[in-house]
């Protein structure tokens, strides 16, 4: 399996390595040290090299950073882990801070009124985050200084960087040749006045030179760094020893391969102005260039925005990536509810199941994410990892949130089903209604270009606000094509300022969860596209609108049809319909016999 379940996190261990790392920092004459999540690609998932914040806390989540002061650690994580941490961490020796509520600079500032200095390694941090901090800790003594990273010298057996191969991502589902690709943003480099561009974030690199590698589990990309020119031209630094000689072929004359430590002197010799992204690139790498006297233009990595734009093959795959991965998941959810009927199926087992089912379809590079699978109380832990320890039975009269994915060599999918074992609470349910109320009001909106994913949000909460409820995540985030599942800038947030275009795609999963009790997510990934005109509209309005990308049965046990307006109503019946229509003649009979009942209008 891809999936495994020995659970990584050491609260036990947190305590020793804590003061081992309080004592490094004493001796170095620092008051504090910050913690990222991060790797030096700034990346969301990282390999066992970079498991740095986990090793020192025993905090797992994709999010967060602690801050080690000498009588406080506190652990920083989102509205997605507060659940999660307490459970990971030892609270008696780690605090965990509801981030981004309290802001790192305004948390020093109580814990270290006195002033002190708390260091930061430059490259695990980006330059937007310093400047905030510094600006933050204006008018007081505290001092943010670079220095080496305290946690890699008391971690006597850190694993190696990791060394995975690197593939050849085909043509015909990359929808544009790497060549192409260079000279199209090597030209918007020219236009902005730009000699080169650094590339930092390893997805941004697989999907500019078509190519994918294996260096992080279940996404697809490859560790390195790249020094884009204006005449497209790339320098590619990276380990010699993942390039088998078909890639190299691919890659081409055009392409100079380094290793990673040629990256800083090639830096230093770079004729500016030099593109770097403030709120990716590692801080390093400005300060580098701007010791060398090289001209730093801060700017938006070239490759973020032409990579979330897909082009027409990368939306065909990831079309036929759906097909194929929501049948599997119809086999799954028909196997699920007769296996729910008997006694001994844990949340171990269907996620075995699941994993199955996509095996079978003989197109499976890998999960895209760690499934989650959490029944009863575990659902209300938003990003909760099943492991030996935390498995539980799936008892009749619970709600089990499935939230899981597939990487395809044409796709990347993501969905999440709430399905009911038997009945449930009228409370769950009118919970479960209200979310999918959110759900299809995203489906069916029509909005007018230029509209970011904050100005949409607040859609998939109405219901839920209407009865006092929310939810502490976002309503959807970017996925990439055969890349990463979770992919900017675009997305369904609050947060989020970046308008919606074309060729964009996103997840839909507004949720509600009560810690202790029950969580509930559905899940669709949507695709932006011109929407059609209507009739009576503005002519002169060009509408932008989004098409439904995931096809799976929502468990209509768990909807209060007669709350659903007729609209709803309607939508829920039409996807339905086209659920049965797409992925009946894939699946198997009984499946296929599941399936109609599963689907039946309301």
């Amino acid at each position: 399996m891809f999936q495994t379940f020995h659970s990584t996190a050491r609260p036990d261990q947190g305590p020793p390595r804590l003061a081992a790392l309080r004592a490094a920092l004493a001796g170095a004459g620092l008051d504090g040290f910050i913690v990222p999540r991060a790797d030096v690609h700034q990346g969301e998932y990282v390999s066992p090299h970079d498991e740095r914040l986990a090793w020192l806390t025993g905090f797992t989540g994709s999010a967060g950073f602690a801050v080690v002061l000498p009588a406080i650690a506190g652990v920083f994580v989102d509205g997605r882990y507060r659940t999660q941490v307490k459970v990971q961490v030892d609270l008696a020796h780690f605090t965990p801070v509801d981030w981004p509520e309290v802001k790192p600079a305004d948390w020093l500032r109580e814990m270290l009124p006195a002033g002190g200095k708390v260091g930061f390694d430059p490259w695990l941090h980006t330059a937007r985050e310093i400047e905030d901090l510094r600006a933050g800790l204006e008018g007081t003594a505290i001092e943010i200084c670079e220095t080496t990273n305290f946690v890699d010298s008391i971690w006597p057996d850190q694993p190696a960087p990791p060394l995975g191969p690197v593939r050849v991502h085909p043509l015909e589902v990359a929808g544009e040749s790497a060549a192409d690709k260079r000279a199209r943003l090597g030209a918007e480099l020219t236009r902005a006045g730009h000699a080169a561009a650094v590339l930092t974030l390893p997805d941004s690199i697989a999907w500019l030179l078509n190519i994918r590698g294996t260096d992080i589990p279940r996404n697809p990309v490859v560790h390195a760094f790249a020094i884009l020119e204006a005449g497209g031209h790339v320098t590619l630094f990276i380990a010699g020893g993942k390039l088998s000689d078909d890639v190299r072929a691919h890659l081409g004359p055009d392409i100079t391969l380094r290793p990673p430590e040629a990256l800083e002197p090639a830096l230093r010799t770079l004729t500016g102005p030099v593109r770097v992204d403030r709120a990716t690139a590692p801080l390093a790498v400005s300060r580098i260039l701007k010791d060398a006297g090289v001209a730093v233009a801060w700017g938006q990595d070239p490759c973020i925005l032409p990579k979330a734009r897909k082009n027409p093959a990368e939306i065909e795959g990831m079309a036929k990536a759906h097909l194929r991965d929501g049948a599997a998941m119809v086999e799954f959810l028909a196997w699920f509810d007769r296996a729910a009927k008997g006694d001994g199926l844990t949340e171990v087992a269907a996620v075995h199941a699941l994993e199955g089912f996509r095996r079978a379809t003989n197109a499976l590079e890998d999960i895209s994410f760690e499934t989650i699978c959490g029944s009863g109380p575990n659902g209300a832990i938003m990003h909760y990892r099943v492991t030996e320890d935390s498995d539980r039975p799936i008892s009749a009269g619970e709600v089990v949130v499935i939230d899981s994915g597939g990487q395809y060599l044409d796709g990347t999918t993501d969905i999440t089903r709430t399905v009911s074992v038997g009945p449930v609470d009228p409370e769950v349910r009118a919970c479960f209604t209200r979310v999918l109320q959110g759900m299809i009001g995203i489906s069916r909106l029509r909005w007018p270009r230029g509209v970011a994913g904050a100005h949409l949000d607040s859609v998939a909460r109405y219901n839920l606000w209407l009865a006092g409820q929310d939810f502490d995540h976002g309503t959807g985030h970017g996925v990439g094509a055969y890349l990463c599942v979770h992919e900017g800038p675009q997305r369904l947030s609050r947060v989020s300022d970046v308008p919606l275009e074309p060729g964009m795609i996103l997840s839909n999963e507004p949720g509600y969860y009560r810690e202790g009790a029950f969580g509930i997510r559905i899940e669709n990934l949507v695709v932006v596209e011109e929407a059609a005109p209507l009739p009576g509209g503005d002519a002169h309005r060009k509408m932008l609108s989004f098409r439904t990308l995931t096809f799976a049965p929502i468990d209509l046990r768990l909807v209060d049809a007669a709350v659903l307006s007729a609209g709803e109503r309607n939508w829920l019946n039409a996807y339905h319909a086209e659920v049965r229509d797409r992925i009946g003649p894939r699946l198997s009979d009984a499946a296929k016999t599941w399936l109609e009942e599963a689907t039946r209008a309301i």
